[in-house]
């Protein structure tokens, strides 16, 4: 199994990985490109999302700047909007469905370390330097007509039903059901929104 595999799967793996490291510089190189567009480009700010992005539907826009681990685990589906400064650690799959409406300062994560040390770097190196830390994952899954407010966090492995609003500056630790408004730290449901 290679490491990527095993990220996927949501298994302990190696961050240094050749290959992974590779993905992670390219996307880093394209989210750099995209970031220092003027932003009536359209043109190839569509042309940098599809080699970044690992998949999406009609009418999606992203304002920079924007930050991405790999970018390639990310999936977006139609009439998103990706307001600035947002960063999306997507060292597992983010899937966000239609209608999408995610506010500034928005932070995606996937990864996640072992809380034990040992577990993260194992035995330190005969010149007492460690090799990267070990990471684990679980994919981010957000329903179609979702608005994530300013500032919002999502924890690695939650799932957001459809029709959710999640208040801004909120920490997201579990799932939270359709036809929902939620915030807080950790959010919580606080009424239905139908």
């Amino acid at each position: 199994m290679t490491e990527r595999e095993k990220m996927l799967a949501g298994q302990l793996y190696d961050c240094g990985d050749a290959e992974l490291l590779a993905q992670w510089h390219k996307a880093k190189k394209l989210t750099r490109d995209y970031n220092r567009l003027d932003s009536d480009n359209e043109v190839e700010k569509q042309r940098i999302l599809t080699e970044l992005l690992g998949g999406r539907g009609k009418n999606l826009w992203i304002t920079a700047p924007f930050y991405a681990d790999y970018g390639n685990n990310i999936y977006f589906g139609n009439n998103c909007e990706v307001n600035m400064n947002c960063t999306f650690l997507d060292d597992n799959r983010i899937v966000i469905g239609d209608n999408a409406l995610i506010a500034p300062n928005v932070q995606i994560y996937t990864a996640f370390h072992p809380t034990n040390a040992a577990d993260r770097f194992g035995a330190p190196r005969p010149d007492g330097s460690f090799a990267f830390c070990k990471t684990q994952t679980a994919p981010v899954i957000i329903g179609n007509n979702v608005w994530i407010g300013g500032g919002a966090i999502l924890l690695p492995g939650v799932t957001i039903g459809d029709n959710v609003v999640i208040g801004a500056g909120s920490v997201v630790t579990k799932d939270i059901p359709s036809d929902s408004v939620a915030c807080g730290n950790p959010c919580r449901v606080i009424r239905e929104n139908r």
